[in-house]
């Protein structure tokens, strides 16, 4: 970590504006769904609150807006009732994030704890502008970046405004470049790679990274026809990449030619109407038919490569686990991952960490990132800006 975090400046007695990322999921009644952005959120403020902050001014975006002023389904008046409720203190809620009026309400009261609306109801945000990023840091004297599922993003609110103010990481970005940096630079071997998810196109980058610091990777999800259409098999109607075979084939040349494993379907869970539960276990994938999960036989392989890893990094589900009849796959990798000792378990947010929620298995894994792009873009060693633009440490 060679970034300067919220512990290597002082904050007594001053005002901090702090990023985070409480792009929460909604139901229909503006209920919170999934909190976990929230209080991941908590030590942060927690320690900007105890170490003498005068104010504590946090943003975020929630959802996409259009950009052109406020709209009722991404206000984060539910994240405000919410955060009240964690921290058990007053939290004042702003009707927008900028302006004079914003200016005054802050400087007028006697909450310590202040949530702006949502950021992305202006467009000058996610266009970084400059204007707009100087407003934000008008409201405070140090900025802190504690919203890691945004670092991948240059906007006002995660580059720009740093350009005005002390700027520093939050826990929360400490600890996922600790996690996610020691489980590809510095791994306690085998390193074990799971990979699945829709499509190899989204993973090409994250697997040319791995397979100089892998032991071992796993395939599966929709990405794993095109690898196995690559080896001559027959994949029916399943999920295909037609313009991603060769790549695909070059990628597992790659992978031999390092000595890396790379462990591919071998069973399937087969139908033949997408939106049908009624389904079957077959070793191979007739015309007509589709994969949408892996087999036994494949997770019985899969299991036994996990039982000599270290260290795991897990990013994309291995099937639709979002329907049951196509869940048992992912069920069964993610209570074996849960079941190891002294294993440190990874997952690279997004869809890996809906699942291992899904199941109830949060609390089983050594570390689930926030962040589900941010943290794909890190692990295929792309620069994040919103990290990159915080202060080095001395």
């Amino acid at each position: 970590m060679q970034k300067m975090t919220v512990q290597d400046i002082d904050i007594k007695g001053k005002k901090v504006i702090i990023r985070l990322d409480f792009n929460v999921p909604l139901d229909e009644s503006f209920h919170i769904t999934d909190e976990r952005r929230i209080t991941s959120a908590l030590p942060t403020i927690r320690y900007a609150l105890s170490n003498g902050a005068s104010k504590v001014i946090l943003m975020s975006h929630l959802g996409r807006p259009k950009g052109t002023g406020f709209e009722k389904d991404f206000s984060l008046l539910p994240v405000a009732n919410r955060l009240q409720e964690l921290l058990k203190e007053k939290v004042l809620f702003l009707n927008d994030c900028v302006g004079p009026a914003v200016r005054e309400a802050i400087a007028k009261s006697s909450e310590r704890v202040v949530l702006l609306e949502n950021l992305r109801f202006h467009k000058e945000e996610e266009k970084n502008d400059p204007a707009f990023a100087k407003e934000l840091a008008s409201l405070a004297d140090v900025y802190i970046n504690d919203a890691f599922g945004t670092a991948h993003r240059a906007h006002a609110s995660t580059a720009g405004i740093t350009a005005y103010l002390p700027s520093v990481a939050g826990f929360l970005i400490e600890k996922e470049l600790l996690y996610l940096g020691n489980a590809i630079n510095n791994p306690k071997r085998p390193l074990v790679i799971i990979l699945g998810g829709a499509k190899v196109s989204d993973k090409i980058e994250l697997i040319k990274n791995l397979i100089p610091k892998a032991n071992s990777i796993i395939i599966g999800g929709g990405m794993a026809y095109t690898f196995l259409k690559a080896q001559g098999i027959n994949v029916g109607n399943s999920k295909l990449e037609k313009d991603k075979v060769d790549m695909a084939r070059d990628l597992m040349e790659q992978a031999k030619k390092a000595g890396v494993e790379f462990a591919l379907t071998s069973d399937f869970v087969i139908t033949q109407d997408f939106t049908s539960d009624d389904c079957k276990i077959s070793d191979v994938i007739p015309d007509g038919w589709q994969s949408l999960d892996i087999g036994p036989r494949t997770i019985k392989r899969y299991e036994e490569i996990l039982s000599k890893a270290k260290t795991v990094v897990w990013n994309g589900p291995l099937g639709v686990f979002e329907r049951d009849a196509y869940a048992k796959g992912t069920r069964a990798i993610a209570d074996y991952l849960a079941s190891l000792k002294d294993v440190t378990v990874i997952i690279g947010g997004g869809d890996s960490a809906a699942a291992v929620a899904k199941f109830g298995l949060e609390d089983k894994m050594t570390h689930i990132s926030t962040g589900g792009g941010a943290s794909l873009e890190f692990l295929e060693g792309k620069e994040l800006p919103g990290i990159a633009a915080l202060n080095d440490k001395k």
